[in-house]
């Protein structure tokens, strides 16, 4: 319909007509999309995911909406658009339109010297309600073994026509460095990015980068938390979530123990709001499982996953204010996916509320 006209093509590609349509056509039921990559082979894939059952307990993937040769690594959104590293580039997705665009590779002014390596470009999605844009924040990070040497620099990209990579300058009161967490999540509300990040070995923070003004501030996380840089990734057991509408870090790092799971919630200060006790009938659901923090739903649930995929594969749905455990079994993924020794699982979770407002991207 686009090669009709130019007028047929400049009214649909208007975000009014877009956001009218798609707000009549939204999704009615909440929906998972799962990011699949094989470290060794490169092969990726983005699963669809809905639900089957009206308690949601039963997820299925939807084979006319997955996508072979998509997916990617760090999974996010903000208001309807996906988010995810491929390749050194940031892509972004559209789920409503099927659309994808690749943006330009960062080109940056730091770069390894002998001892150092550059570690995997993270890129981060946000909204600016404001100005209703759009923009995309890219971490670059050089350093040696633990973090020492560290180097990093911050760039932005704004999402339309004609849009370049520009490199953000960071206030006098910010000169330090970071890294961000490996498997760490973010998230992206109002107009603030938010993740957590290696200042160095001993001491972590939260990121925050406000989207209209492209300033970064940050929020030191108290040593008291046990973290440090050397534990291994998959038993990193931390990370930030958003809690009461506040900023909160969600910490279950001895859960298949039989540990309790912890909210650490920062007002001025940060404060251990809530001690969590799995229910005795729901213990078996943690049980000796290696269990990854998978972001949260946007209702606030805490969606945690088994770090391995297997051909029964599920989800946790951990809802803090309950304290309740909610098995949610995958079912139709594909079984070639079984046999890889080595993938990279995403998660990333949309309702009907961020489908209403997507965009139609610019390519």
């Amino acid at each position: 319909f686009k090669c009709v006209s130019k007028q047929w093509s400049s009214l649909i590609s208007c975000r009014y007509f877009c956001d009218r349509v798609f707000t009549l056509t939204r999704q009615r039921q909440p929906r998972l999309y799962m990011s699949l990559v094989d470290d060794d082979d490169g092969q990726r894939e983005l699963l669809s995911i809905s639900s089957t059952s009206p308690d949601n307990t039963s997820f299925v993937v939807d084979q006319d909406l997955s996508i072979p040769g998509m997916g990617g690594l760090f999974l996010n959104g903000a208001r309807g658009l996906m988010c995810f590293s491929r390749r050194k580039k940031a892509c972004i997705y559209n789920p409503s339109t099927k659309q994808i665009l690749t943006l330009p590779r960062v080109k940056p002014d730091i770069r390894a010297e002998q001892g150092q390596r550059k570690h995997h470009n993270r890129y981060y999605i946000g909204h600016d309600p404001v100005n209703d844009q759009y923009k995309i924040l890219c971490t670059i990070v050089i350093a040696s073994d633990l973090l020492r040497s560290l180097k990093s620099e911050h760039w932005v990209f704004v999402l339309e026509a004609g849009g370049s990579w520009k490199k953000v300058v960071p206030h006098e009161n910010y000169r330090h460095p970071h890294a961000p967490f490996t498997l760490g999540r973010s998230i992206s509300s109002g107009s603030v990015i938010r993740y957590m990040a290696w200042r160095d070995n001993y001491n972590c923070e939260v990121v925050c980068f406000d989207v209209r003004s492209e300033e970064i501030t940050t929020i030191l996380v108290p040593r008291t938390f046990g973290l440090y840089v050397s534990i291994p990734v998959t038993q990193m057991k931390a990370d930030i979530i958003e809690y009461g509408g506040k900023i909160a870090i969600f910490e279950h790092s001895h859960l298949k123990d039989g540990g309790v799971p912890e909210i650490w919630v920062f007002e001025k200060e940060w404060s251990r709001n809530k001690i969590l006790v799995v229910q005795p009938c729901q213990r078996h659901l943690v049980h000796d499982v290696e269990l990854l923090f998978k972001g949260t739903t946007q209702d606030g649930r805490v969606i945690l996953a088994p770090l391995k995929l297997s051909c029964r594969f599920y989800i946790l749905f951990y809802d803090l204010q309950s304290n309740d455990l909610r098995k949610v079994e995958i079912q139709g993924i594909p079984e070639f996916w079984f046999d890889k020794e080595c993938c990279y699982i995403d998660l990333r979770s949309m309702d009907e509320s961020e489908s209403e407002s997507v965009i139609y991207l610019e390519t």
